[in-house]
């Protein structure tokens, strides 16, 4: 991962602070209203930014990592949006197509992409998606996250689990975002309860 500087942080990463607001249809207090939070806390509860990976494979793909909490719903994917090509040669929507691996809630694989709808009149393309849900592919066959996680601790396998120079690794990559943040004067951004963050980290 490419390291962070302060003037990358700036220009990179977003972080944000809920106030009150509306969530899955029921008044929600700001976080500063929130029992045991200081009146003056600075601690962020939503965070975006873009990175990028240093290699070959990688080089010029832009990564958005978003995270947080009081958010317009609770879900974990990763979007994969394939760059769109030089030039089209249908008419209509040139969306990128776009691969969604779902994590949480239900975990699966989503394709969405352009087809064309074979009307026969012109060659207008359309979206549409592929949608694989795991649980109901494989409903027999299935664990949950914690009793995979014990099933692989108690068999002695390690994959599931981050060594200690990873961890040191990885907070060697998020400290300079920290010292930045000590140092910024402004603190966090505010944004509404059952938003989807703040403004900025669009």
């Amino acid at each position: 991962l490419k390291p962070f500087t302060p003037e990358s942080v700036a220009r990179d990463v977003v972080r944000g602070q809920y106030r009150a607001g509306n969530c899955d249809g029921q008044a929600a207090p700001a976080y500063l209203d929130e029992a045991k939070v200081p009146a003056d806390s600075r601690t962020e509860t939503f965070v975006a930014l873009r990175t990028e990976v240093q290699n070959w494979r990688w080089a010029g793909v832009p990564f958005y990592l978003r995270t947080g909490k009081r958010l317009t719903a609770r879900d974990a994917q990763i979007v994969v949006n394939f760059r769109p090509v030089p030039h089209q040669i249908f008419p209509g929507a040139s969306l990128p197509n776009r691969l969604v691996i779902k994590l949480q809630p239900e975990d699966g694989l989503e394709l969405q992409l352009l087809a064309q709808k074979g009307t026969g009149h012109g060659e207008q393309l359309t979206p549409v998606s592929l949608d694989l849900d795991f649980d109901k592919a494989f409903a027999s066959q299935r664990v949950g996250a914690y009793e995979r996680l014990l099933l692989e601790a108690i068999a002695g396998r390690l994959n599931l689990f981050v060594r200690s120079d990873e961890q040191e690794q990885a907070w060697r990559w998020v400290e300079p975002i920290l010292d930045a943040w000590e140092a910024d004067g402004n603190g966090p951004r505010p944004y509404a309860a059952g938003s989807w963050g703040p403004a900025a980290a669009s």
